[in-house]
């Protein structure tokens, strides 16, 4: 069994719980995560909330489904499935987990999610902003098709988002306001 903080209903913080649970079992083209570092942001907010209620609709309309939080980790790879050939055992590595459970000393993550940390970046600092900084990249690269020279008004630039929205369009050459 490994640590993880869980909640067993929605609520603010208060909800929130120090507990024993299983390992996660390694699956195909699995990597096994030994958590260093797990950031909050208002992803998990929306979830230990339950709100806006919409959220209900997939996570659980009574009780969350998903007793763990956390969807930003950086850590070092425990095990790997048999496979995953890129990741390796002992690699220093960073995610971001749309699933969510994150906020224990183990998980497991399907390969493609998992990038190798560069050297010169804390566990810390990589954990810090995944989510955001996919979601700022998907919607300038993705849905915004960004291209050089381009004019882009970043409204909120003071978030997560935000923040990395701007440093990821000056990255492509546009100009940010």
């Amino acid at each position: 069994s490994v640590k993880a903080i869980v909640r067993h209903k929605y609520g603010s913080p208060d909800v929130l719980e120090l507990q024993e649970v299983e390992t996660p079992p390694l699956l195909d083209d699995q990597v096994m995560i030994r958590v260093h570092a797990a950031s909050v942001n208002p992803l998990d907010w929306h979830f230990l909330r339950g709100t806006p209620f919409v959220i209900r609709m997939t996570a659980g309309l009574v009780r969350p489904k998903r007793k763990i939080l956390g969807a930003d980790v950086a850590g070092t790879v425990e095990a790997v499935a048999a496979t995953v050939t890129r990741i390796q055992p002992g690699d220093e590595v960073f995610a971001a987990i749309p699933t969510l459970g994150t906020f224990a000393e183990y998980l497991c993550v399907p390969r493609n999610r998992v990038v190798l940390k560069p050297a010169n970046v804390t566990f810390e600092e990589a954990a810090t902003g995944t989510a955001a900084a996919l979601t700022a990249l998907q919607g300038l690269r993705d849905k915004g098709h960004i291209e050089r020279g381009h004019k882009v008004l970043i409204n909120g630039a003071a978030g997560g988002v935000g923040t990395f929205a701007v440093q990821i369009a000056k990255s492509f050459g546009a100009e940010v306001t």
